[in-house]
């Protein structure tokens, strides 16, 4: 269809069609419209009969101008750069990708021509007919135009004025995702940073723009500057002199000192030590305010939204090039200046923090970051260390911040800091506080209650609670899985077995945000971090088990660390939870003949069966009657007894089952003492084959369900969490 024909059709006001809807959701009046012009302007072809046809009418009307080209907007910026990258930015010889974005901004932001901006960091020239790209007096030019020619014949440049300096401030979005995750460049929404100006001013008094220097150290391209008014009271650093670039191009706060800093490199002596005159890259001006600030004669905020990265993520597990996750503890202030704050040195934003502590001892810090320096276990030695006072904050769902995964909540906190060397009289603003409480926004910033994050000793911690069996020299098949051997040589930290163990249980981390990983193996687990179950540990087990599992995982809860009971346990409370780890899902014990791994075959024996072979009418002896015999003398309560009665009826039906081959060879059922979780997999397997009268599970989970709502209170009820 023609532009000329489809442009009045869009643009009618009176047609008083809503574009963009789907299909199924057109209005009849649209559809009585368009029709009208089925058969008349709509060209068809028939691909199958018709392609070259197709593709030589589609050329003809790109060379004609006939075809409305897309316009470059905030929603289809990222998608446009990567269509960008592929069919433009590849094409450009001997261009980095980390430079791609330079390039880009340069060919959007010009109508092919002339640029709509000076001061950016690349620019687009021409050579004959050919462009090429000059970058840091370095020319480049495209090795193939064809892709560059088919780009702008679908987008139209350059973008709209409203849409420029917008655009131009998104570049982190564009930055490649491993760069950005170590450089921590994720923006930070305006309806997020209106929030913090609104809590900066509750905080500190209306004037505090006024009354404070501003000091932001990774700013990128200002987003958090965007809603300050006293520019002369600003100083910008950023680790790539492209954002300085953009900053100038898009006159973001003209007025602000802006300069190019790495904050975490820059300036650190050998000893850990601050000297500014190895780089002379801070202003004269900002070490005056440092210096007044230090002896109190000024007041220097410090606001920033510093990168997240952390040594051993599964980012850098997984990433092909982890060289710069890798090197998070390796900037020079980690290596020189964080020996006194323990595994703190393994985050960035930590590092920011303690050379802050540091460089300005008094400063008052405003900063977006993980909860984990307010209640994580490996931060205890940070809190012991760094000295401030809690003045207030939100936290807002990680959602809110493009480019972030998961759930969990990113916290702005406003601190007041006391870093000198403290005398007796000031020790008690030294102690990290116990307990801080934050309003809770939403992912649209909408406020929706307050949560509490909790600061105990890591004493008193669950991951604490119990002892850890040793290992001995037994060696034994590492599991990935309830009957899935280890597949990597690196899955090896649980080949060996302990004296008298009966399984194993992967408990990883103290905190919520793992706690759903909690599983109960019949061997060793291929990745550690857990604990060997004995006859001695297991009922202190199957309560750890019980509260990592009861209270479901939620971003605002991310980071609640489980702590150990206050007070004695009732017999009921141990006896229900041996119950409910017994029937939960990530019970993988299993039993199984044949495995193969490490040139070996292996067997897994099943000691957590709760029934005798006659109670389920089993097919031949069970090798192990460890849990009928540890339960014989318990008096379980009526909801544990129901799931009981439930859970042998199920075990019952599978003895009655006959399975097909693939069934028996997927769960290795080659042995009679089979654990819940085979038993649960082939009965599910054998419903939907459609070859039996379905098994229900549905009286069972009713009862499972009882269980689980008595004792879900019981979790806060106990303290294990808060």
């Amino acid at each position: 269809m023609k532009t000329d024909v489809a442009l009045p059709l869009l643009q009618d006001k009176n047609v008083h069609i809503k574009w963009g809807k789907s299909a199924s959701d057109v209005t009849q009046d649209a559809l009585d419209i368009v029709s009208q012009y089925i058969g008349t302007h709509f060209v068809s072809f028939n691909i199958e009969t018709h392609e070259k046809e197709f593709i030589d009418t589609l050329r003809n009307a790109i060379e004609k101008g006939e075809i409305i080209r897309t316009q470059i907007t905030p929603d289809n910026l990222k998608q446009v750069f990567d269509k960008w990258v592929e069919t433009v930015g590849k094409e450009i010889v001997n261009a980095e990708p980390e430079n791609f974005a330079e390039f880009f901004y340069a060919d959007v932001m010009s109508d092919g021509k002339v640029s709509t901006h000076e001061h950016l960091s690349a620019e687009l020239l021409h050579k004959g007919n050919k462009p090429i790209f000059l970058l840091n007096g370095k020319t480049y030019e495209i090795a193939s135009i064809d892709g560059y020619s088919q780009f702008w014949a679908i987008y139209d440049r350059p973008p709209k004025e409203e849409f420029r300096s917008y655009l131009l401030e998104r570049r982190d979005s564009l930055i490649p995702v491993d760069e950005r995750t170590f450089k921590g460049a994720y923006y930070t929404p305006l309806n997020v940073v209106d929030k913090a100006y609104d809590l900066l001013e509750k905080t500190l008094g209306s004037n505090w723009q006024k009354d404070y220097y501003v000091w932001d150290m990774c700013c990128g391209v200002g987003n958090l500057e965007a809603k300050h008014s006293n520019h002369r009271h600003l100083f910008m650093s950023t680790l790539d002199q492209e954002d300085v670039n953009i900053m100038k191009a898009a006159k973001i706060c003209v007025s602000a000192e802006r300069f190019q800093y790495d904050y975490l490199n820059d300036d650190i002596t050998d000893n850990g030590t601050i000297d500014y005159s190895l780089t002379n890259k801070i202003p004269q001006t900002l070490q005056n305010v440092i210096r007044d600030a230090n002896e109190g004669k000024k007041k220097l905020l410090v606001l920033i939204n510093p990168p997240y990265a952390e040594v051993g993520s599964a980012f850098n597990a997984s990433s092909k090039d982890n060289t710069a996750k890798t090197g998070v503890n390796k900037t020079r202030f980690g290596q020189y200046g964080m020996k006194e704050y323990g595994k703190a040195s393994n985050e960035l934003f930590t590092q920011f923090v303690a050379r802050i502590a540091k460089e300005i001892p008094n400063a008052t810090l405003a900063m977006f970051s993980t909860l984990k320096y307010v209640n994580s276990q490996t931060m205890e030695v940070f809190r012991k260390q760094w000295c401030a006072q809690y003045l207030g904050g939100f936290v807002v769902h990680s959602k809110s911040f493009e480019g972030l995964k998961g759930n969990f909540p990113i916290g702005f906190l406003i601190w007041k800091t006391f870093n000198v060397i403290a005398s007796k009289a000031k020790q008690s603003k030294c102690m990290f506080p116990s307990e801080i409480s934050c309003e809770v926004l939403d992912k649209s910033t909408n406020p929706i209650g307050e949560k509490k994050f909790y600061n105990a000793p890591n004493e008193r911690y669950l991951a604490t609670w119990i002892g850890r069996p040793e290992p001995n020299t037994t060696e034994i098949i590492p599991l990935k899985n309830a009957i899935s051997p280890a597949t990597r040589t690196t899955d090896l930290r649980c080949k060996f077995w302990s004296d008298d163990a009966i399984g194993y249980m992967r408990v990883n981390s103290n905190d919520m945000q793992q706690a759903n990983d909690t599983s109960l193996f019949s061997s060793g687990y291929s990745g550690g971090h857990g604990y060997y179950v004995n006859e001695d540990n297991l009922k202190h087990l199957a309560v750890v088990y019980s509260v990592r599992h009861l209270i479901d995982h939620t971003w605002i809860n991310h980071n609640d660390q489980f702590l150990q009971p206050n007070c004695e346990l009732p017999q009921e409370f141990i006896d229900d939870c041996l119950i409910y780890m017994l029937f939960h899902g990530k019970n993988l014990t299993a039993s199984a003949n044949d495995l193969e791994w490490n040139g070996k075959k292996w067997s897994i024996v099943n000691h957590f069966i709760p029934f005798t072979e006659e109670d389920v009418g089993a097919s031949a002896r069970f090798e192990s009657d460890f849990m009928v015999q540890y339960m014989q003398s318990k008096a379980f309560s009526a909801e544990a007894h129901a799931v009981l009665d439930e859970g042998r009826k199920i075990w019952a039906t599978y003895f009655k089952q006959t399975f097909n081959h693939k069934i028996r060879e997927e769960l290795k059922l080659n042995r009679a003492d089979v654990g819940w979780y085979q038993i649960r997999q082939a009965l599910k397997a054998q419903n939907e084959s459609g070859n039996s009268v379905p098994v229900s599970f549905t009286a069972f989970e009713s009862a499972y369900k009882a269980l689980s709502e008595k004792l879900r209170p019981q979790v806060y009820q106990y303290g294990f969490l808060k």
